[in-house]
């Protein structure tokens, strides 16, 4: 045990997994999956509407959206869980590090390649920076994190997370050229340009991201400690964000920018709503891109609270679960070709042209009208999500089984 983890002593057997963990991760990875099937099976495209705009959206259709803002948050949070726990079952600091670089720079990688010609199927496609652009650099930063106290490594992310929006008044704009670029990728996101083409969606910037890892990271003994007082500290922790989050979101306070100050954010006031739907659905209507304090809050706040229900969970339901959040990156890469195929064959299948759904992502921006007579109904979203999670249930357990029979390097980026 090194110096830098003071009173961390692992206490896991090697090659160890907590099912629980698995579990959790396989709900949100359910729920995410659902979010990309509604992308691309919904009437006229994911893009046509903002499903949690009250004068666009339906109750059932802003469930469906809001629901997966649960998904993006707890994935980084859990990478941040699994880092220490790799120390925790006995790997070095200087292996753990390594590791960590290794496998962020792989993800980003497969990220700007694989995964964002999987979005798009068309040549030049958009690169897309989204959660798995965030975990790898959030990995990344763990690199260098996980050399110091993991009490230290906690306060760094609750930091970033609570303080991040006092850095909102900075804007890319503001500080143009080469600066304008890093602050985009660092803090605002949004579209990056190769001179004057825009080459890419930078939809999840690094820094809030990392604090949100950091924070999973520091609070990773919390899973080695008997489940009894694991799941009471959890509960009673995702109250308390809860309750945070109530408080100053009545007041359209700090921690949220949707509530600065100018007319775009006194309209979306959730006071002024005219009806009292309206006003939950704004009220909820917290910002992701870049992920404020209160999204955190109120996001993270929901997993903790129902994580003592989840861990209670047996049966099939736990077992399918358990099984897709075994094999994270591999659900997710394959998901995202077989919705995007679904998609086309089901439109094709009833005559319609989808020719819009090569370069799916610069026509849904750019050209909506040539996916705007594609889609489906939201019940049919939900057909289309069932099918897509059948479909990968028996390769998710074929690659789960082959990862508990063999210790192979290369399956540990995978």
């Amino acid at each position: 045990m090194t110096s830098t983890h003071m009173g961390a002593a692992p206490t896991l057997n090697a090659g160890a997994r907590i099912s629980e963990i698995d579990m959790l991760r396989g709900l949100v990875i359910v729920l995410m999956a659902l979010d990309h099937v509604r992308d691309y099976f919904i009437t006229g495209g994911g893009f046509s509407i903002n499903p949690l705009d009250p004068e666009q959206t339906t109750p059932w259709l802003y469930a469906t959206r809001w629901i997966t803002h649960l998904c993006a948050p707890t994935f980084v949070f859990l990478s941040g869980v699994s880092a220490y726990l790799q120390f925790a079952r006995g790997k070095a600091t200087p292996n753990l590090s390594l590791f960590l670089f290794t496998r962020g720079l792989w993800l980003i990688v497969l990220e700007l390649t694989l995964i964002s010609f999987g979005w798009s199927f068309g040549f030049p496609y958009l690169l897309l920076m989204q959660v798995i652009w965030a975990i790898g650099w959030s990995m990344i930063g763990l690199a260098a994190l996980v050399w110091l106290p993991r009490m230290v490594v906690l306060v760094i992310g609750v930091a970033i997370i609570a303080g991040h929006n006092l850095l909102d008044p900075i804007s890319a704009q503001q500080l143009g050229g080469v600066a304008g670029q890093l602050w985009t990728f660092l803090h605002d996101g949004g579209i990056i340009f190769a001179g004057e083409q825009p080459i890419g969606l930078a939809a999840y910037p690094i820094l809030p991201w990392l604090g949100i890892a950091a924070f999973g990271y520091g609070a990773g003994a919390l899973f080695v400690q008997p489940p009894a007082q694991r799941d009471r500290t959890l509960l009673l922790l995702g109250l308390a964000m809860l309750a945070l989050f109530v408080v100053m979101r009545w007041f359209n306070g700090y921690g949220d920018p949707l509530f600065a100050t100018g007319p775009e954010a006194i309209a979306r006031n959730w006071h002024d709503q005219p009806t009292l739907m309206a006003q939950i659905m704004v009220f909820l209507d917290v910002q992701k891109y870049p992920p404020s304090l209160q999204f955190v809050l109120v996001t993270s706040g929901v997993v903790f609270v129902l994580w003592p229900l989840l861990t209670r969970l047996r049966g099939p339901v736990a077992s399918l679960l358990t099984t897709f959040g075994a094999v994270p990156f591999f659900f997710y890469l394959l998901h995202i070709y077989l919705i995007h195929l679904l998609a086309m064959a089901a439109n094709a299948a009833v005559g319609r042209d989808i020719s819009g759904f090569f370069n799916y992502l610069i026509n849904g921006f750019t050209q909506p009208e040539l996916i705007a007579n594609t889609g489906f109904s939201l019940p049919w979203v939900y057909v289309a999500w069932i099918v897509v999670l059948t479909l990968l249930y028996p390769l998710c357990r074929y690659w789960q089984q082959l990862k508990a029979r063999r210790r192979d390097w290369w399956l540990s980026y995978l």
